[in-house]
């Protein structure tokens, strides 16, 4: 939904409160709280989302033989977990050959929760899953598993599907709204989305929401599109040339409303 120049300037109203559709941050020097100490803003932290993983019985539903695969791509830590869950369940030992390709540092990193990196062959991206599509490539022989949920980006499987790579999709946990029944009488001035299943979430919540003068913040393309599918207003939007994070996108809006 498009807005003209006088809708958007009667939505510039001062925030004092901000809801963030994700877990608190356990850094305590996030931005997230020097805009809340620097603005006197309120921000509060709640996951519209949440991951569960699928039971074993399903999974063999997908005939899938873990062992037949070379290689395990990993792009979150969800993954990680549930993979080696579905491993001890089905209980299969992952071979110590098995190359593990992972989105970030930090993912990778996290794998040290199951195995021993430094006698496992395990290589890394920078950021994106682009950025792992560039090491990859150097693999082409290997046989790939990747353990996703039930709604995963579309990209990576996309680009290896049509470049005759050898990458099987296992299905090991799903994406689910989460339960904000307590929230029904709380209202926000800056709700703030990233991903498009917060907004199906926020509709399973409260079918008849009405966005009124709650600004609404979306991270990425995808989110905002939701957003404007579902007939709202995107408000703000990151990544921006002047803000490539949510925080500085919001950081930003409030300068300018907050004068």
């Amino acid at each position: 939904m498009s807005k003209t120049a006088t809708e958007e300037t009667s939505r510039l109203k001062k925030v004092k409160s901000i809801l963030v559709t994700q877990s608190a941050p356990a850094d305590a020097k996030s931005p997230y709280f020097e805009i809340e100490k620097k603005y006197n803003v309120k921000v509060d932290f709640r996951p519209f989302i949440q991951v569960q993983g699928i039971a074993y019985k399903d999974f063999r539903k997908q005939k899938i033989e873990i062992l037949q695969h070379t290689a395990i791509i990993f792009t979150s830590r969800h993954a990680i977990d549930h993979f080696f869950r579905m491993c001890k369940e089905a209980k299969i030992e992952v071979p110590t050959d098995m190359k593990y390709f992972c989105i970030t540092e930090q993912t990778a990193n996290y794998l040290q929760k199951y195995i021993v990196i430094r006698k496992r062959k395990v290589f890394t991206g920078t950021k994106t899953a682009l950025d792992l599509l560039e090491i990859i490539k150097k693999h082409k022989t290997e046989k790939f598993l990747f353990p996703c949920s039930n709604k995963r980006q579309k990209d990576l499987p996309d680009y290896m599907g049509t470049n005759d790579f050898q990458l099987t999709e296992a299905v090991m946990y799903e994406t689910v709204s989460a339960d904000l029944s307590d929230l029904e009488e709380v209202f926000y001035d800056v709700i703030a989305f990233f991903s498009p299943s917060g907004i199906t979430s926020l509709f399973h919540n409260f079918p008849d929401f009405k966005q009124n003068n709650t600004r609404l913040a979306a991270f990425g393309p995808t989110t905002a599109q939701a957003v404007v599918d579902a007939g709202l207003i995107v408000d703000i939007q990151a990544p921006m040339p002047n803000a490539p994070s949510m925080t500085g996108a919001l950081e930003h809006y409030i300068k300018q409303v907050n004068k």
